[in-house]
């Protein structure tokens, strides 16, 4: 089977990379190529159908994104491109050829004010202009391969791994270099790590999964308070800190970004963990693991 991965260069690239199943012939992607990767730019259209025709997969692999949540405000042009049209591109491309997608997205396309977990078939309605690009990608991948079963999307939430910029690793060097941390405390949802992410992705190919919609996040609820407290009670334990910074609780209020982010956005991933056969695991857990593979 023959797998094209796009943003293989990213944190959950290096996940998937890491995992790759047995007999899959991997063909890996990234906006600057270079160590072993293709290069393909996902805010390049034509590139992205060129891609599909000239490689010819059985799956695409959507794992690149534009993630800059903030800087999506001022640049919507550029977050449409890479997450909106670039799955148009790949959905068109292999509607001839005949190959597969699953498109990898996120909770930012909810508004999260329901104050209850959000199911896969629930509309989209999102906050800002990252969200908005994401969900205008999953609109794409159902209007065209909906009706021939062709694409798989699955959302996910708070990514953290081992290598990349993220949450977790921010907190990790904060904690190193500060007495106290700042962190709100009033945005609920659930972490996800690349590991378990990647673990996901690839059962939804291996096993040539035909749901429309799934949700993936480890288990649990957290606010970036409490993931940012077991940060350093998890760094103290692994000995990667001497001492953990004190983490006071603030509201979104306190800490205004550019982007609006949603209060609650926890999936609700009960349907797809027994759709995928694997098991939840506790986010801390996750986080554990991610920590003691960090480098």
């Amino acid at each position: 089977m023959k797998v094209l991965l796009t943003g293989a260069a990213g944190q959950l690239g290096h996940a998937l990379r890491q995992q790759l199943p047995a007999g899959i012939e991997l063909i890996a992607t990234s906006r600057s190529g270079g160590d072993g990767l293709v290069p393909l730019d996902l805010a390049d259209a034509e590139a992205c159908r060129a891609a599909v025709r000239e490689h010819r997969p059985h799956w695409v692999l959507n794992g690149g994104a534009y993630t800059a949540v903030d800087k999506a405000e001022s640049e919507p042009e550029l977050a449409l491109a890479v997450n909106g049209v670039a799955p148009r591109a790949f959905a068109e491309a292999l509607l001839d050829t005949g190959g597969r997608l699953l498109q990898v997205s996120t909770d930012f396309v909810f508004n999260g004010r329901q104050g209850s977990p959000y199911r896969p078939e629930q509309p989209r309605d999102p906050l800002g202009a990252y969200g908005a690009s994401k969900a205008a990608g999953e609109a794409a991948v159902e209007q065209l391969l909906g009706a021939t079963g062709g694409g798989v999307i699955l959302r996910t939430s708070w990514v953290i791994g081992p290598v990349g910029r993220n949450f977790a690793l921010t907190m990790l060097r904060l904690h190193r270099e500060k007495a106290e941390i700042n962190v709100v405390a009033d945005q609920v949802g659930c972490p996800s790590s690349t590991n378990t992410l990647a673990q996901a992705c690839w059962r939804v190919i291996t096993a040539n999964v035909q749901e429309p919609v799934l949700h993936w996040s480890d288990a649990g609820a957290a606010s970036w308070f409490d993931v940012a407290v077991a940060v350093g009670e998890l760094g103290r334990e692994l000995g990667l800190l001497e001492n953990a910074a004190q983490v006071n609780p603030i509201t979104t209020a306190e800490y205004p970004t550019p982007a609006q982010r949603p209060s609650y956005s926890l999936l609700d991933c009960s349907s797809s963990r027994e759709i995928l056969n694997l098991p939840p695991t506790p986010w801390r857990q996750a986080l554990l693991t991610v920590l003691q593979t960090h480098r």
